[in-house]
């Protein structure tokens, strides 16, 4: 075996190989997405696979949750500007990629008040950083269904009834944190091709 694929032995297996089990947990899907994300750094990876790791990844809820949580807060400048590879493999699994999209816009916008009503401004630049690299994955991911949720999204956090109610209820947004997501989730659905 090449050295770069004995890099993934033991955690999984590139291309046809690649399995991620149905029942994956978040911590795990964090795990394989940040050893992912550092092969991807160091270049050691085609495209074809990381096309092929992210796809898998993303076909679980779990997996999806894990992948976005730690490439859209990764350090890494990789989700600035998300390869073909990446916008592809999003694009394999529309439901849960534009679900999950949408909410992290959403949360991420919210996010940047929270963390500055705490005198956080290291967490609330964060959170905007997150807010920007959705944004900008949204459009290159550009799936009707991601439009369609931060469309039902945004009738849910401008008027407190719709699909996202009980989301919405569950985190405690408030007025402003609210209209920070109406803001963000505006912003995409105005740009939509």
């Amino acid at each position: 075996m090449t050295g770069k694929h004995s890099l993934w032995e033991g955690i999984l297996m590139i291309e046809s190989s690649f399995v991620v089990p149905s029942d994956i947990t978040f911590k795990d899907a964090i795990a394989l997405t940040e050893s992912l994300i550092k092969q991807m750094e160091a270049g050691e990876l085609p495209e074809a696979e990381i096309k092929a790791a992210i796809a898998t990844l993303v076909k679980t809820e779990n997996g999806a949750r894990g992948f976005f949580v730690t490439y859209l807060t990764s350090d890494s400048s990789l989700a600035d500007d998300p390869s073909e590879a990446v916008v592809q493999a999003l694009q394999s699994s529309p439901e849960i990629v534009a679900e999950l999209l949408a909410k992290n816009l959403a949360m991420s916008a919210a996010m940047t008040l929270t963390h500055s009503r705490q005198d956080n401004e290291e967490m609330a630049q964060s959170s905007e950083r997150v807010r920007d690299r959705t944004t900008h994955l949204i459009k290159k991911v550009d799936l009707a269904s991601v439009y369609d949720r931060c469309r039902k999204l945004l009738e849910s956090a401008a008027t407190g009834e719709g699909n996202y109610k009980a989301f919405l209820e569950r985190w405690g947004y408030d007025t402003q944190q609210r209209q920070l997501m109406c803001q963000a989730l505006k912003s995409v659905i105005a740009q939509e091709k």
